[in-house]
Parts: C-alpha cells; structure tokens; sequence
C-alpha cells in the first residue's frame, strides 16, 4: 500500500470514529425503539445498528457533504421495514419487550411512530423514505399515537370489595 493512500485510510477510520462516538448512542436508542427491545437487552437493535453503521462506513468516502446521520437513519429504518415487513433481512427473530409502550404497535407503526417523534422527520420525508402516500404515514401515525396514549383497560376492579368465587 502507497503511503497516501495508508494515511487517507487512517483519516477516514478517524473520521467515522469520530462519528460514530457521537452519534452511535442515539442511533442505538432510536434502533431500540424499532425492535421495541429492552434498553439493556437488545440484541436486534444492536445487530440492526451495526448493518446500518457498516454501510455507512461502505458509503463514507462516497457521502461528499451529505450528513452521515441521516444515511445512517435511513438505511437503519429501511433495514428495519424490509426485515419486518417482509420476513427477511438477516435480523434475529425476537418479541417486544412486554414493558415496552411500542410493543402493542406494529412494526410499521413503530417506525412512522419513531421516525415522526423521536427522529424529527417530516412526514413527507417518512412517506418519500418508506414508499408511502403521505396520508397513509399521517393516518398510521395518528392511530399509533392513540395506541400509545390510551392503552387497553385492565381487568375491572372487584365491586364492593367482594371478589367472585371460581365455580
């Protein structure tokens, strides 16, 4: 290897480094959030985050002034729709953590959901990164955002603080 191109390898490492250190913690949350895992037990999540992290490196000298977040942020919930909504893409199988506010979503609606909310991206930008009407992003975002805010009732309490006898 030339020595140029040896010190242009080490400016690019540092560089994604760099970026990666700042970055990687909200990336992984925002990960988290899509496969609705544990914060501490996350083994979809972080798998997601490192396809979408290697191919961001793959495409670093290629961005040229294009923000390296949003690539990330991009390839990581189009990773994510492809694996969920077509039963592939190499991400372990696994449930929502039961705790989790998300899990009773789908996973469509945890993406709009996470991408609207969490991320900031405008609707337009959802639907032209998803493939979708805008009005079919706003209305899976309103139905996600009432999933989350009123969820199912529990189990009626006993009236009168007498509880039935099993028969």
């Amino acid at each position: 290897m030339r020595p140029r191109h040896a010190s242009q390898d080490v400016r690019r490492a540092r560089e994604f480094e760099a970026y990666v250190a700042g970055a990687g913690g909200r990336l992984l949350h925002t990960a988290t959030l899509l496969t609705a895992e544990a914060r501490d037990d996350n083994p979809r999540a972080r798998r997601l985050l490192t396809l979408a992290l290697a191919h961001t490196y793959a495409c670093w000298d290629r961005l040229r002034g294009e923000d390296p977040y949003d690539h990330t942020r991009r390839y990581l919930a189009t990773r994510f729709a492809r694996g969920a909504w077509h039963r592939h893409g190499g991400l372990p199988r696994t449930r929502p953590h039961p705790g989790s506010p998300l899990a009773r979503l789908t996973p469509r609606e945890r993406l709009i959901l996470v991408l609207r909310l969490h991320e900031g991206v405008a609707e337009e930008q959802t639907a032209a990164l998803l493939g979708l009407p805008a009005e079919r992003v706003r209305t899976v975002f309103h139905r996600a955002m009432a999933t989350v805010l009123r969820p199912p009732p529990g189990p009626a309490p006993a009236v009168g603080g007498v509880e039935a006898e099993p028969s």
